[in-house]
């Protein structure tokens, strides 16, 4: 039945193949050799498939995991460098019809605080989140018709977008709302999201119907052919993830990377994200329930071997994480993070009420984004705002391209600085700006074309001046 070309669910996604992939891991991952052979094509750049990086993930020898580590990283600044992307959640509405036995929003809570954001609250929290210093959001919304019609996202959108604070802006909306039609993506499209996500949240069939018992979300073939409605409505970003803790984290593995494949072979361009979520604590969700948690070793090794496997694609990890986690993986492969989140609808212009608590999951990182983006720096890591590559079309298989090329560090290493050096002028304390103003003029001489790197000089000493929204 597997056949990674289909746009059927369960044969671009075959449990048949999974299970037979698991095996095959198991039975090889003292095969020295084959593993040698499968990190010496690791370190060409190519990629892995799922079988190949399956037998990685079982391998327990210490010096090919610490292998596997170092790989992570030296593959993470070829393509990435040492940016890392800023953004921040923005939770519109709870309303939900749906069942999702981990999440609080589901139908059946009774006691978590409803909410949705007007237009006007929507100013509100978006100039708080400008007045922070954000530039990229990622929208979240329960999946509810008639509270959270597509008419309703679109309008969000359009608000957002035109909000104009001081020197501050939302340059980037992402998407992460409930699987719909090749329609309703069209309009997603029309109103110039950034990426769709959707988290999978679980690969195996029979778990995913027991975990999603009720609402539209149980429909399990419809939820994971979205991403190809999304592309066929013309979104060339989109970002995959599932929420590991439900279902055995092999098994996981094993179809995230399916589903990368797919896209690559259906739609020539594999996914622009991939988020690595482990189920936490939240209103009634006691996540012990769920007998498949990983440690942060496991946690650390999945991370590391994504970046591996997919290595053009950014990967995301949020505030879920703690700031010692988040420490330990942003260097195995991490491109982009979420720093001051609110998982509460609300709660950036002013404090939600603890008895009106809305919060998807409790934050495990509280610190602002000033003190996040201080402790990225102190690390050796430039914090970026930058959206150039949304804004200038370069998406989809044209990011891609750029990436793989390596032309990336002629284009999103000045950017970043310019971004970073706008959030130092306009926002950060005095001892961030110190620290940063250091590290931009250390990375100038990492860009390597001189006349970029002229050009990006130029640009910063305006920024100095006010002019903001330089990019490459």
């Amino acid at each position: 039945m597997y056949n990674k070309a289909s746009l059927i669910a369960e044969e671009f996604i075959s449990h048949e193949e999974i299970t037979a992939t698991l095996a095959y891991a198991e039975e090889n991952k003292e095969n020295f050799a084959l593993i040698d052979e499968i990190l010496a094509k690791a370190e060409q750049c190519k990629g892995l498939d799922h079988r190949e990086a399956s037998v990685l993930l079982a391998c327990e020898e210490p010096t090919r995991v610490a292998r596997m580590y170092t790989m992570a990283e030296e593959l993470k600044k070829k393509f990435y460098g040492n940016r890392i992307v800023m953004f921040a959640p923005l939770y519109l509405s709870n309303y939900c019809i749906n069942g999702c036995v981990y999440c609080p929003y589901h139908m059946k809570n009774k006691h978590i605080a409803r909410k949705k954001l007007t237009q006007e609250e929507i100013v509100r929290e978006v100039t708080a989140l400008q007045d922070m210093g954000h530039k990229r959001l990622a929208l979240e919304a329960g999946e509810d018709p008639v509270n959270n019609p597509i008419e309703y996202i679109l309008e969000c959108i359009d608000t957002i977008y035109s909000i104009k604070h001081k020197n501050g802006a939302i340059r980037r909306v992402n998407v992460n709302i409930a699987a719909t039609t090749v329609e309703n993506y069209r309009k997603l499209k029309d109103a110039g999201i950034g990426t769709y996500i959707l988290f999978q949240e679980t690969y195996h069939k029979e778990s995913y119907e027991k975990l999603h018992p009720t609402g539209p979300k149980h429909d399990y073939a419809y939820h994971t052919e979205a991403m190809d409605r999304a592309m066929e409505g013309g979104i060339d970003d989109v970002g995959l993830g599932v929420l590991f803790g439900l279902e055995l984290y092999k098994y996981e593995f094993a179809g995230l990377l399916m589903h990368a494949e797919h896209l690559e072979a259906v739609h020539g361009v594999g996914p622009h994200t991939i988020s690595v979520p482990r189920i936490k604590r939240a209103d009634d969700i006691d996540p012990t329930v769920f007998d498949n948690g990983i440690s942060d070793e496991i946690f650390a090794k999945l991370c590391a071997l994504i970046r591996i496997s997919v290595p053009y694609t950014g990967m995301i990890i949020s505030t879920r994480e703690s700031k010692e986690v988040r420490e330990k993986v942003i260097r195995l492969g991490v491109s982009q993070i979420s720093g001051a989140s609110k998982t509460s609808v609300g709660g950036y212009s002013e404090p939600e009420p603890e008895e009106e608590n809305s919060e998807q999951f409790d934050v495990s990182d509280k610190r602002t984004l000033d003190e996040v983006v201080r402790w990225l720096m102190e690390f050796g890591y430039i914090p970026s705002f930058c959206t150039a590559c949304y804004r200038e079309g370069r998406t989809g298989d044209r990011f891609m391209s750029l990436c793989k090329s390596g032309q990336i560090q002629n284009c999103c290493h000045p950017n970043a600085l310019m971004t970073l050096k706008e959030y130092l002028m306009d926002y950060a304390s005095e001892e961030t700006k110190k620290i940063g103003e250091a590290l931009i003029e250390a990375e100038l001489n990492n860009i390597p074309k001189e006349k970029v790197r002229e050009i990006c000089e130029d640009h910063l000493k305006k920024i100095e001046e006010g002019i903001r929204d330089f990019r490459f």
